[in-house]
């Protein structure tokens, strides 16, 4: 799946992602002097909202594509200076040990594989007594969504490209998210759903949005001549499911404390 992303066309989609991380951050207790990794800060919305909660602190934001890491520093930088830093990072590896008191995350963890590794790496990031505060993809995610996107990949001309396709999200439930915080040592774990159903408010919407999130990686891989055709063809059949243009999103929230 191809990490570099159109971080201006996200950047101007990324509502429903930045309104989940606003509820996220409003849930998080700051002194307004910690340090913080912000992982996964694509073009940097939600990370201009954290910032705002740390005057005296500090932001490291990282992301694994490139595109992002620059729209992001470019909305930052002017304004928040030397309190915000950027790396480039492919998750679950993570640039430092023992700096951060927080680890803050949403719309990200889902695009890793590993999440056994992941936690163990967001751990030996933290300080003890560091928490880890991130929201990202669970459960039945998608489910809908990604049926009808499957339907079209198996139907001609697709197919001759898509055919074999495996989505490399990670969609864990809360219970296998809490044991696997666990066993990479964090203590005070707590892991829960919620459903967050997004509607799209026209065909037009739901095609940018889809081909700028969802479905990008298989878009990439199509040739040139069929990916209109594709993203037609799906927003065509979602404008004809009983309630159009929804996307079924659900969201994995966990909150755990590498111990002191």
């Amino acid at each position: 799946m191809t990490r570099e992303w159109n971080a201006e066309a996200y950047h101007q989609v990324s509502t429903p992602q930045t309104t989940w991380g606003q509820r996220v951050l409003g849930r998080l207790s700051l002194a307004g002097h910690e340090r913080v990794i912000d992982a996964g800060c694509g073009s940097g919305r939600l990370t201009g909202d954290l910032l705002g909660r740390l005057p005296h602190g500090q932001v490291l934001a990282i992301d694994r594509s490139w595109n992002m890491l620059q729209t992001a520093r470019a909305n930052l930088r002017p304004t928040h200076g030397h309190h915000v830093r950027f790396a480039q990072v492919a998750l679950p590896a993570l640039p430092c040990a023992g700096w951060a008191d927080v680890v803050f995350s949403t719309a990200t963890f889902h695009w890793v594989d590993d999440h056994p590794a992941l936690f163990g790496h967001v751990r030996m990031a933290l300080k003890p007594g560091g928490r880890l505060h991130a929201q990202y993809g669970g459960g039945p995610n998608l489910a809908r969504a990604h049926a009808l996107a499957t339907a079209v990949m198996r139907e001609a001309p697709f197919a001759e490209v898509l055919a074999g396709w495996q989505d490399r999200w990670t969609f864990a439930s809360a219970d296998e998210a809490a044991r696997q915080l666990a066993a990479a040592g964090f203590a005070d774990v707590s892991a829960w759903l919620e459903p967050a159903p997004t509607l799209l408010a026209s065909a037009d919407d739901y095609r940018e949005f889809i081909a700028t999130v969802n479905y990008r990686a298989q878009v990439a891989a199509l040739p040139v001549t069929l990916r209109d055709r594709f993203l037609d063809r799906i927003t065509t059949l979602a404008g004809q499911q009983e309630e159009p243009y929804l996307l079924d999103y659900w969201r994995l929230n966990v909150t755990a404390t590498r111990p002191a």
